[in-house]
């Protein structure tokens, strides 16, 4: 068991079994301390009515522990992201061209490739494309910070956007014996999604001594800009976006009770409370969540919800006492809520009377991202002297892509 001064001063050791700063055992410790101390307040509310200070600050410091394991463990998953070899003449001319360009200004590079029958775009285009390889980086690093990217489906295209036809009642079928007559199959009754490919920019600046500067991987740099000032705008869009000059998020969408929800409206769960989980039964709600959508759904299910949700949930129990909120010692430290995987996403609403501050299904299935092929980079060196300024452009979309594989949890009474 921790003290309430030294459960996070220990210095921790390096054993066989680590992950990223605690041992497995000292984190598996932190998780007992966590729900005896919130075993604790519990009591105590029940008892007074009230909490001991005490107990609420070692569970809010026991808790920013075992949250910040668990970020380290998931960002020690994910593959190291660098540059790609540059291998072939032409990709190494690209990369010379885009470097001579970004540090000098100069395009006599890029005017070489279009000779050759290169695309690599223009000034009248609104810019210089970056090197597909440079784009390529650009789009795994911002996989790795947006929670949608690395649920989601993921389409590149070449054109303005994108459209896909969906049956919203299948083709009639049936069995048949092999010399029996063949009655005539009903049509499908088709709808049509559209993802246009809206477009995202970002202005990075440098200054002269930077780009000067031949140590420098200038190229690094501007991956790690754009990949930053992308990120957190597709981040927001992917979850709140209004469709119209940004990809339609998944909380813009028309909502309907999941028992009767049609094509073009996301199926909802309510908590029976307004702004809470009900008071006598908190997991019955999200068994309910769990089991409103088909089984091959829920197969690949994954929870969705921001810091704060996680926070809540953490603390909840089922009916015979026991905490909901699992971890599941694999690859890493996954943490599991009815034992599926739980994604954190700050974009997703806190808990409040009517939110849908939790999101359940499927998201391959359920919700897709369309990148158009090529990003496109412009060098301004006049409009923030004596910074050099960058403006940066692709063309992203996304919207839901099977409206059965996704629910909300509302707080609200019905």
């Amino acid at each position: 068991m921790m003290e309430h001064d030294s459960e996070l001063a220990i210095p921790f050791e390096t054993k066989a079994h680590q992950v990223e700063g605690a041992t497995v055992e000292e984190f598996f410790a932190a998780l007992e301390s966590f729900k005896e101390t919130n075993d604790r307040r519990l009591a105590e509310l029940e008892a007074r009515g009230s909490v001991d200070p005490l107990t609420e600050e070692k569970l809010r410091r026991v808790e920013r522990f075992i949250e910040a394991q668990e970020r380290r463990a998931v960002d020690a998953a994910r593959p190291m992201l660098e540059l790609s070899d540059r291998a072939g003449e032409e990709a190494l001319q690209a990369k010379s061209a885009m470097m001579a360009y970004v540090r000098k200004g100069r395009t006599d590079g890029y005017e070489d490739l279009e000779r050759k029958g290169m695309s690599v775009g223009s000034e009248a285009d609104g810019g210089y494309l970056v090197p597909d390889e440079t784009e390529s980086s650009i789009l795994k690093a911002m996989q790795s910070e947006s929670p949608l990217r690395q649920l989601a489906s993921t389409l590149t295209i070449s054109s303005s956007g994108y459209k896909r036809p969906f049956a919203v009642s299948g083709a009639g079928a049936g069995w048949v014996a092999e010399t029996g007559a063949r009655t005539e199959t009903t049509s499908p009754q088709l709808a049509e999604i559209s993802y246009p490919a809206m477009e995202l920019y970002a202005s990075p600046a440098a200054t002269k001594q930077l780009l000067d500067d031949a140590v420098v991987d200038v190229e690094a740099w501007i991956v790690d800009e754009i990949r930053s000032a992308f990120s957190e705008q597709e981040s927001d869009a992917f979850i709140n976006g209004d469709g119209v000059v940004k990809p339609k998020g998944i909380l813009s969408y028309p909502r309907q009770p999941a028992l009767s929800a049609s094509f073009g409206a996301i199926g909802t769960v309510a908590t029976g409370t307004a702004g809470d989980f009900d008071a006598e039964e908190p997991a019955d709600a999200l068994i309910d969540l769990v089991h409103s959508i088909g089984a091959k759904y829920r197969r690949q299910g994954t929870f969705l919800m921001n810091r704060s949700t996680m926070s809540r949930v953490r603390r909840l129990k089922d009916g015979n006492g026991d905490y909901l909120w699992q971890i599941k010692l694999a690859a890493g430290l996954e943490t599991m809520l009815l034992g599926f995987p739980v994604a954190e996403c700050e974009d997703m609403p806190d808990i409040a009377a009517g939110a849908a501050a939790i999101a359940f299904g499927d998201f391959k299935r359920g919700y897709l991202i369309v990148d158009r092929q090529g990003v496109q980079i412009l060098r301004d060196p006049y409009s923030a002297k004596p910074y050099v300024l960058f403006y940066a452009t692709k063309r992203v979309g996304g919207g839901v892509l099977d409206f059965n594989a996704l629910r909300l949890l509302t707080f609200s009474a019905t």
